[in-house]
């Protein structure tokens, strides 16, 4: 399997670098979204109530999925034209700067309204910078897999997830844990805002070991890369582009109503401790990760799309068990919940490394497997935080949990009529 990988890339270099890069990535956002739940809103937002200014705070976690879109677009350019690489550099770069930029913020005390500004504006070049991460991360490992394989080498970026999420909240355990709430909210918050240029310098030393992949080089040299690659994909791959953007929508309101809204929901308006919920989430992560390594192998031995498929039926009965088990009033059935709303969040999530780029020819694949992730990502994540805080405060959990059943049944009917992936890598 080594020797299968392109321009003597090795396929351990190749793998680490599809994950560590992902994982930097999503430490960076994960770590604005935890921050967001605990501390943000009375840090940044003008005191009315706790629930106003949680509503606020993830009103600006949505900035990013704003800015997704449009780094989707510039980066998707770039890296069908020049390469994925290079492309791929300059997105970790443009994250971790704007993550680590946020350590140094004042805070709405000190500076008034210039705070929660300068926050959405470094929120938003986190979201700029991811915008071009994902694809590229997906198409350097799966334009490197041999054939067979290409949905296990896909879930190597999808491993990053949960990776960057047990980094992010792990670290805000240790310091809840050393630190009293006063210093936590002081200053102890910056920390892992800080910590982000240590791992940023290790993504970047390792991506910049890689070469070109095969894929892109072949489609170099059969003809020119596209003028403006969004024009031809549209010309050529709308169906794909829709499609794919729908199928990711159950995805994306999974994962952010079982971490952001949960942790928001359980510290806030059900009073679990905020260490104690955390290390709920911390331990349901690993179903994740657990479902994303099944979907992979399962992916492989059927076909991505058929495991999309049942992640979405499932999705809807994730969606029908939130109420009864997020309101029980036991800890342990909120745990049970989360660990299998995240295994399913792996059926949905781990598939999309290996199908998404399927649905599209090497010249256009950069462009069109990010937009349709990132678009999906606004449809699907943008607002739901804010959107599900909203439905519980006013007609509680049950239209929480119509919600996700809805983003379910959006991404079923959506991966219907896409039988045959466009393209075989």
């Amino acid at each position: 399997m080594a020797g299968s990988s392109a321009n003597g890339a090795s396929t351990r270099r190749v793998l680490a670098a599809s994950l560590i890069g992902t994982a930097v990535e999503f430490y960076d956002f994960y770590i604005y979204a935890t921050a967001a739940s605990l501390v943000f809103g009375p840090l940044f937002f003008p005191s009315s109530s706790p629930a106003a200014q949680l509503l606020a705070s993830y009103a600006s976690l949505s900035v990013a999925f704003i800015a997704r879109p449009l780094g989707s677009l510039v980066f998707g350019h770039f890296g069908d034209r020049i390469g994925r690489k290079s492309t791929l550099v300059a997105s970790l770069l443009i994250m971790g700067g704007s993550t680590l930029a946020v350590a140094f913020l004042p805070t709405y005390a000190m500076a008034g309204w210039i705070a929660p500004f300068l926050l959405c504006l470094l929120r938003f070049g986190q979201g700029f910078g991811l915008g071009g991460e994902w694809g590229g991360a997906a198409l350097l490992a799966v334009e490197n897999a041999p054939p067979g394989w290409r949905a296990r080498f896909g879930m190597f970026p999808q491993l990053g997830a949960p990776v960057g999420f047990i980094a992010a909240n792990g670290l805000f355990l240790i310091l809840g844990a050393i630190l009293s709430p006063e210093q936590f909210q002081a200053w102890g918050w910056r920390l892992p805002f800080l910590g982000s240029a240590a791992l940023v310098g290790v993504g970047l030393w390792i991506r910049l070991k890689l070469t070109e992949t095969a894929a892109f080089q072949a489609a170099a040299h059969a003809a020119p890369p596209a003028h403006v690659p969004v024009a031809e994909l549209f010309r050529t791959h709308a169906r794909e582009v829709i499609g794919g953007t729908f199928a990711v929508v159950a995805c994306f309101a999974l994962f952010y109503l079982t971490t952001a809204f949960s942790l928001g929901y359980g510290v806030t308006t059900l009073g679990y401790g905020r260490q104690v919920f955390l290390g709920v989430l911390l331990f349901a992560i690993l179903f994740m990760a657990a479902g994303i390594v099944w979907a992979g192998y399962w992916s492989d031995a059927t076909s991505p799309r058929r495991v999309l498929m049942t992640g979405s039926v499932l999705t809807i009965v994730a969606g029908a068990a939130l109420a009864p088990m997020m309101g029980a009033g036991s800890l342990w059935l909120i745990g049970a919940f989360l660990s299998a709303a995240l295994v399913v969040m792996g059926l949905v999530y781990g598939p999309l490394g290996a199908w998404l780029p399927s649905l599209f020819p090497a010249r256009v694949r950069y462009t069109g497997a990010s937009i349709a992730f990132n678009v999906g990502g606004v449809i699907g994540g943008g607002m739901t935080p804010a959107i599900a805080q909203a439905l519980a405060t006013h007609g509680g959990l049950k239209l929480v949990g119509l919600y996700l059943a809805g983003a379910g049944a959006i991404s079923l009917v959506a991966l219907l009529p896409l039988k045959k992936a466009t393209d075989t890598l």
